[in-house]
């Protein structure tokens, strides 16, 4: 029998795995909602939701995907400003700080970049980086990731997130050599390092988990 721990991250890598042989590139559903999104642009930022650093490869070409897509929106003016999101969950190192660091290095200024690091499942994400959007003074905020997540967070979107915009990945629109070559550009990546770190898979059991992705653990009167 498997144990929590286990079935966690066989969870996690299945998700991974499917986000990824289902690119679809150039999908129906991905090309639309970007039309959509694309007619409301500018954002003042987009919230692009962490994944691990320093983990297996299809972990870290998920993640790779999702930093290469935000500059693609940011180099085309889609978005002014990105919030890479994400605690150090599964890896010790602090995913939306990790992220941008990479995204920095690739050639974003790092005044348009910003990291949450408090999220721990994806619902998280998204709560979390609208509060620091508004922190911030960005009114116009958009979620930019993978189609999987995007709809998987639809539901949340709609009853928590005022239907906040999408922007699901069009693969078609980025060179299939970003995403194959899994070597990242180099960064300090001590400086996303959290010598405190204890993996999800130790502090929450595996209902514990799946109640955070619905967002239960949230405090909405924050």
């Amino acid at each position: 029998m498997k144990t929590n721990k286990s079935i966690g991250v066989w969870l996690l890598v299945c998700f991974s795995a499917i986000t990824l042989s289902s690119c679809g590139r150039g999908t129906r559903y991905t090309t639309k909602e970007f039309k959509k999104a694309k007619s409301l642009a500018p954002f003042d930022a987009i919230i692009v939701p962490g994944s691990p650093y320093n983990d297996s490869s299809s972990l870290r070409q998920v993640m790779i995907a999702r930093i290469h897509w935000a500059k693609y929106l940011y180099d085309k003016g889609i978005a002014k400003n990105i919030i890479f999101s994400g605690s150090a969950v599964y890896t010790p190192y602090f995913e939306g700080l990790a992220m941008k660091l990479v995204a920095d290095s690739m050639g974003i200024p790092k005044e348009h970049t910003f990291a949450e690091t408090k999220a721990q499942h994806s619902t998280e994400n998204l709560w979390y980086s609208a509060k620091m959007a508004k922190e911030l003074g960005f009114k116009k905020v958009a979620l930019a990731t993978d189609h999987i997540q995007t709809k998987l967070l639809k539901r949340f979107i709609k009853k928590r997130m005022n239907n906040m915009p999408c922007i699901p990945i069009v693969y078609d629109m980025i060179d299939p050599k970003q995403l194959r070559n899994l070597t990242l550009p180099p960064i300090n990546d001590t400086l996303a390092f959290d010598p405190k770190f204890v993996s999800i898979l130790e502090r929450e059991s595996f209902w514990e988990r799946l109640r955070g992705t619905r967002g239960k653990h949230i405090n909405y009167k924050e």
